[in-house]
Formats: structure tokens, C-alpha cells, sequence
């Protein structure tokens, strides 16, 4: 889970040294990375959907075929995924 993380992360990385324009708000409000192995499995599986959305909106701009599906879907995961963290923390 971390190493997806992580390669997420340097998409990430990419995508904001190509256009510096380019932010993902989303992901850095959960204020999580790969290098924290103390964050919960659940915790790195949300922040890898949300960054996984926000790269798929990234991408609409360069790709348009299969960007806004990717993206809604890991809209979805990440929403499964934020009840699954509330349901551990009760």
C-alpha cells in the first residue's frame, strides 16, 4: 500500500514540475505520505484514492477518453474508503 503510495506521489511530483499551475488540494488536506508508516493502512488507502482522483482530473486536460471515469470512481473508493476509517475509530 505504501509503495503505491509513493509512486502515486511522484506522478504527483511530475505533474506539478510540468504545470505549476496544477494543485491537489485534496490530497495535501489529509496531510499524509508515504513516508509516515505509523498512518493506518486505511489512512494511505484513502489518501492513494483522493490522489488517484485528483491525478485522473489532472489528466481530463492532456486526455479526455477514460479521465472522468477514473476520476469518479476513485471519488467513490475514496468516500468507501473515509467510512471505513470511521467505522475502525469506533
Amino acid at each position: 500500500m505504501i509503495t503505491l503510495h509513493q509512486i502515486l506521489v511522484e506522478i504527483k511530483d511530475y505533474f506539478e514540475m510540468m504545470n505549476p499551475d496544477l494543485k491537489f488540494p485534496q490530497y495535501y488536506a489529509l496531510k499524509i505520505n508515504p513516508s509516515q508508516i505509523h498512518k493506518s493502512k486505511l489512512e494511505h488507502k484513502h489518501a492513494i484514492f483522493v490522489l488517484g482522483q485528483e491525478l485522473a482530473n489532472a489528466m481530463k486536460d492532456i486526455e479526455f477518453t477514460g479521465s472522468a471515469r477514473i476520476s469518479a470512481r476513485m471519488k467513490e473508493l475514496a468516500e468507501r474508503t473515509v467510512k471505513e476509517i470511521e467505522r475502525d475509530m469506533e
